[in-house]
């Protein structure tokens, strides 16, 4: 008898939940790779998917159907060109706005906070983030400079609102009303096709996504250079504004409470040995990303850690999370020694290499999924995934990932 869809829903729900547990699920579950992968196959640029909302569902729908993941992303990383280009957002460029069609966003990194303003972030970093970030940030927000200061709106203070009057304040109200519109057609179509998903029997594959505290001021206000000066220059100023990034992580983090799958995907970004010395990720990365992590536990998240590069000398570090409670994707980390060191404390995830799909043959892919199985499956707690974000690979190497996975990985 076929399955329904809620059958179908519950399942991949449960095998999701038992592999994070660390009990041994039905099955290893796979994950869909994600980013550009689904339009390239479907035929639809990116550019296309970041203007036309119905082209980029039209083209995750039929990556699903065709694919079957365990969980799905759907179109919410192919972003919203329109209000991108409204706002002139000025720390990424796209497809149409200086990339090709179907090249991938890329972040263009700048320090949009200055060594001497750590002071005011600590003070108060709502008001930084206003009147500092957001007008050197975008083009079309550079009125915001002006905004009043709110912590000094008692008493007369309140007359300060005659800030609002100003020509440039106004057209940055306008183009701020004109961009949000925007965004909430986006969301109403990402809204749209996570119901369609849903329906079809798929769990949604994030419930919020975040950064570790020392990459929310490392790539959103000094930039990768001057934090890593801040190290040695000014540690002290550093530590006590990743005191203040630690509860910027668990409030965008605290999102996926209450969701069926409560997955917080976190991207690590400079924790790497390329960017500092363990002593440095002991004292300055760790510590405050861990707090993080423990906080989104007791909230019921479920930290989905996107481990980039090779963490080799930070597994010992790593490791220091509770049982059964997280994920840990590995991206080139050699994934014996992840499973030795990390398997009896949380979920390893990962990791097909993005050059073995795109040039290797459907069965040099089985090859590497029967070692990962064997090696990291063992007795569960291993899921499926890419090595990193997949953007170009052949159609027939993906679906070899997905269809050995769910014939050899199977526990029961």
């Amino acid at each position: 008898m076929e399955k329904s869809p809620e059958q179908l829903y519950q399942e991949r729900l449960q095998r999701i939940k038992d592999a994070v547990a660390l009990k041994t699920p039905d099955q290893v579950p796979v994950f869909g790779p994600y980013q550009l992968f689904p339009y390239l196959y479907a035929g639809v640029t990116l550019k296309e998917a970041m203007n036309d909302y119905a082209a980029a569902r039209r083209a995750c729908h039929q990556f699903l159907d065709d694919f079957q993941p365990d969980c799905d992303f759907g179109p919410i990383l192919a972003y919203p060109a329109k209000p991108m280009d409204t706002l002139g957002l000025k720390w990424f460029k796209w497809p149409g706005h200086g990339l090709d069609d179907n090249t991938i966003y890329q972040f263009v990194e700048g320090e949009y906070m200055t060594a001497d303003e750590y002071d005011e972030f600590i003070y108060d970093p709502s008001d930084f983030m206003l009147t500092k970030w957001v007008p050197r940030s975008f083009e079309g927000l550079k009125g915001f400079a002006g905004f009043p200061t709110q912590r000094r709106m008692m008493w007369s203070g309140w007359m300060g609102l005659g800030a609002f009057a100003s020509d440039e304040m106004q057209e940055s109200f306008r183009i701020a009303v004109e961009a949000g519109k925007q965004v909430n057609e986006w969301w109403g179509s990402i809204g749209q096709y996570n119901d369609e998903a849903v329906a079809k029997g798929f769990p949604i594959a994030y419930a919020s996504f975040d950064w570790p505290p020392f990459d929310i001021i490392g790539d959103t206000l000094r930039g990768t250079r001057a934090i890593l000066g801040d190290i040695r220059r000014r540690p002290d100023k550093l530590l006590q504004a990743l005191e203040i990034a630690t509860k910027i992580f668990v409030e965008y983090g605290s999102g996926a409470a209450g969701a069926d799958l409560p997955l917080c995907w976190i991207w690590v970004h400079k924790g790497t040995r390329n960017f500092m010395s363990d002593e440095q990720f002991k004292t300055f990365y760790w510590p405050f990303l861990r707090a993080g992590m423990l906080a989104l536990i007791d909230k019921g998240v479920i930290p989905m850690v996107y481990w980039e590069a090779d963490i080799e000398s930070r597994l010992e570090h790593i490791v220091d999370i509770p049982k059964g409670k997280a994920i840990y994707h590995i991206a080139q980390t050699d994934i014996a020694k992840a499973k030795a060191v990390l398997g009896d404390t949380v979920c390893i995830m990962g990791n097909v290499p993005n050059g073995l799909l795109l040039a290797g043959t459907p069965d040099d892919v089985k090859d590497y999924c029967k070692m990962a199985i064997d090696v990291a499956g063992k007795d569960g707690g291993y899921i499926m995934d890419t090595a990193v974000m997949l953007d170009e690979a052949k159609p027939e190497n993906v679906k070899a990932m997905f269809e050995f996975t769910r014939q050899y990985g199977v526990y029961r």
